[in-house]
């Protein structure tokens, strides 16, 4: 069974909040409370909830993820078409903080599962020794402006970055969730976010352009020699959201020697842009061959989203992952290249970013 690398998952959200999931660890391991780490409770025995879990992973062969910690806007959204607004700095920091504390807790409770810190780690979760998180932050809002807890972040575990989700911070611009629309509205990076751009390559925190208007995506381009990565996206080719990367942004990330996770979202995968779970499995593999012949199978990856998005009911949760791969091979993708989509694309990036 080929081991699979997902770029991006919602999981720690669903964890800490009261959206829908399960608890990541079944009843076998034991959960740290993150308030007393003295203390230990069970595990929920109904993991089932949710897209993913520490069994469910297992079962799909998922050796690594990159795990977001993302703070949610306090008031539900209600015209997703809108730039939502930027997120208090202070509560930001403290939402990271319990979400990384959440995916250090996992990983003291079982020894089936472990954060990862460099390549070693993630090899070690390659060839099967555990389940693999890599801990990440969707849109740098709980990063100082003037980078004084980036070191410290790092410390507590952060090698991967994304400049924001859809809405504005001290760094960057996102864009709104629209379909019929391109990535091109709003201005460039900040001075700040250049200097984070500079200060996340310098201590290997890979930095993920996904939301990122198109000003953004070309300033980062312009900056950095490492990889461009886009955790999650579509392609705009195949369904015109503004969360979809055009082909001039494809044709950069692979002349980069980067990487786009093809996310499994359907509202980015879907043609007319709808979010239903109808989508067809082949809707997704549209987008992972379009990747392939505009940039070559060497730059794809997956980046499912699970936990944060509405995903095809022909995939369904994380054990449809292996559909996925078995979708590849019936389009004639060969075992080599299903191996580069699977793992090999996204270790390769990784370690361009970490070494």
């Amino acid at each position: 069974m080929l081991p699979i690398i997902d770029g991006h998952n919602d999981t720690l959200l669903a964890a800490t909040s009261d959206r829908a999931g399960g608890a990541f660890l079944d009843s076998e391991d034991a959960v740290l409370d993150s308030e007393d780490a003295d203390s230990e409770s069970e595990a929920d025995d109904d993991t089932s909830d949710g897209h993913l879990d520490l069994a469910r992973a297992e079962k799909a062969g998922l050796a690594a993820g990159i795990f977001a910690a993302f703070v949610p806007n306090e008031e539900e959204l209600e015209d997703w078409s809108e730039l939502p607004p930027a997120v208090d700095a202070e509560r930001a920091r403290r939402i990271v903080d319990e979400q990384f504390e959440t995916l250090h807790s996992w990983a003291a409770a079982t020894d089936r599962f472990r954060v990862i810190g460099d390549i070693d780690d993630l090899d070690a979760c390659l060839a099967g020794d555990a389940v693999g998180g890599i801990p990440h932050i969707e849109g740098a809002g709980a990063v100082d402006p003037d980078l004084v807890n980036l070191d410290s972040l790092y410390e507590t575990g952060l090698r991967s970055l994304g400049l924001v989700w859809s809405r504005p911070n001290a760094f960057a611009h996102g864009v709104p969730f629209e379909h019929d629309a391109t990535p091109d509205i709003g201005p460039g990076l900040t001075e700040a976010g250049f200097d984070l751009v500079d200060a996340c390559e310098e201590r290997g925190i890979v930095v993920d352009l996904a939301h990122l208007n198109a000003a953004g995506f070309w300033d980062v381009a312009e900056t950095v020699d490492a990889p461009l990565v886009v955790s999650h996206a579509g392609a705009h080719g195949v369904s015109p959201a503004s969360r979809n990367l055009t082909d001039d942004q494809l044709d950069a990330v692979a002349d980069s020697g980067g990487i786009v996770g093809c996310t499994f979202g359907t509202a980015h995968l879907r043609p007319d842009g709808q979010r239903g779970t109808d989508a067809s499995l082949s809707t997704l593999l549209d987008h992972v061959a379009y990747f392939a012949d505009r940039m070559g199978v060497e730059h794809v990856g997956l980046g499912s989203d699970f936990d944060g998005a509405t995903v095809p009911e022909a995939v369904g949760d994380v054990t449809g992952l292996r559909d996925v791969l078995d979708g590849l091979e019936d389009r004639g993708f060969d075992r080599a290249e299903r191996e580069a989509i699977a793992s090999g694309n996204w270790r390769r990036v990784l370690e361009a970013w970490w070494a």
